[in-house]
This record gives structure tokens, C-alpha cells and sequence, in this order.
């Protein structure tokens, strides 16, 4: 499909640091890939954690692996306020100022200062993407998503270029429920 990529929903998740992850699951823990995500060497562990906010609590949140510099929370607006936190929108790594959180696991807590983000909507492109895109690393795009019945433009779109990603776009559940996002969905950068 010429000049289109795949939307791809990017559902509440978690990343974790290794000392987190034996926090939570004990010192001889390790990630268990459960499923390959769609960007080379990203996937989906068996793991999981309670994510634990001033208002309520999110049960059974899936870790993504593999493990990172810095633990962060990935959640969308509406995950936020149930919460009880302030939505602030990211992209990931950039956590420092947001809000923190509680993680539970079923070896023990671990209390974050900062790292609850909505992660900014995303394109994810290799240089080669990025020069058939015409676009490049950081520049913000609008983007149409032409679904059968929420056909919808998002503006405000980051692009995200490196050798180690695949193309997809990422939005969070509120945006691909927003457009109606299901099954395999496509979208194109828009001329503004």
C-alpha cells in the first residue's frame, strides 16, 4: 500500500527497569515474552502489575519488554482520570515532571516519583520511510485515518525515525476508539 501504514492501537501498558522488575517480582525475575510486537525486538510479556493511583487502580497491566532505563506508565486519558492523575501527554522516555504511581506485583511495590504519561501519538519509520514519507525525526504531521464509519484526521502527530523501527502508527485506546479503529486500519499523512 503505497504512501499508507498501519494504525496500531497501543492499549495501557508498562515498562520496567530491572531493578523494578525483581522489586515486583522477586531478585531471579525475568521478562517472559508472551507476544512480538510489531517493532523489531518489543513484546508483550506474561508479566503484569497492578498500577495504583490516588483514585483507583488499574488491575493486571501488561509489561512491555524489554527492560529500560526507567520505569514509565503508559496509559490514555480516560486510564488517567480513573487514576485520579493529571493526563500529560509525552512522548516516551520524557518523564520527568509527570506523575507518579504505585506498582504492584506479586513479590512487592514499587512507588514511582514520576512516569504515568498518555504517550503522544506516533509514527514510527526507518530513514528509508521517512524519505519516501518526504518527512523527518521529530516533525509533527497531521494524519487521516479513513475507517468505515469515524473517518477522522489527528493533528499533532510526532515522527519517529531510527534503523531499529518498523512503520506503524501508535495511538492510545480513547484516539483509535475516537476513529473507530478495528481490524486493520491504514492511515496517510495529510497535506496542511
Amino acid at each position: 500500500m503505497e504512501n499508507k501504514f498501519i494504525v496500531e492501537t497501543s492499549a495501557r501498558h508498562v515498562h520496567v527497569t530491572k531493578e523494578a522488575l525483581a522489586a515486583l517480582f522477586g531478585p531471579d525475575a525475568a521478562l517472559t515474552n508472551k507476544k512480538d510486537l510489531s517493532q523489531p525486538g518489543q513484546f508483550a510479556c506474561v508479566e503484569r502489575v497492578d498500577v495504583v493511583g490516588p483514585k483507583n487502580t488499574l488491575k493486571n497491566v501488561t509489561i512491555l519488554g524489554p527492560e529500560r532505563s526507567a520505569t514509565q506508565v503508559e496509559v490514555s486519558a480516560t486510564d488517567a482520570r480513573t487514576l485520579g492523575l493529571p493526563a500529560v501527554v509525552r512522548e516516551s522516555g520524557d518523564i520527568a515532571g509527570t506523575p507518579g504511581c504505585k506498582l504492584v506485583g506479586p513479590c512487592g511495590e514499587v512507588e514511582l516519583k514520576e512516569g504515568v504519561i498518555v504517550a503522544k501519538r506516533h509514527i514510527h519509520m526507518t530513514p528509508e520511510d521517512a524519505k519516501t514519507f518526504g518527512v523527518s525525526d521529530k516533525e509533527i504531521v497531521w494524519v487521516d485515518i479513513d475507517t468505515p464509519e469515524r473517518r477522522l484526521c489527528f493533528g499533532d502527530v510526532v515522527v519517529r525515525v531510527s534503523e531499529k523501527f518498523a512503520l506503524a502508527m501508535h495511538l492510545d485506546t480513547d484516539e483509535a476508539n475516537a476513529a473507530g479503529c478495528a481490524g486493520q486500519v491504514y492511515g496517510t499523512i495529510a497535506k496542511r
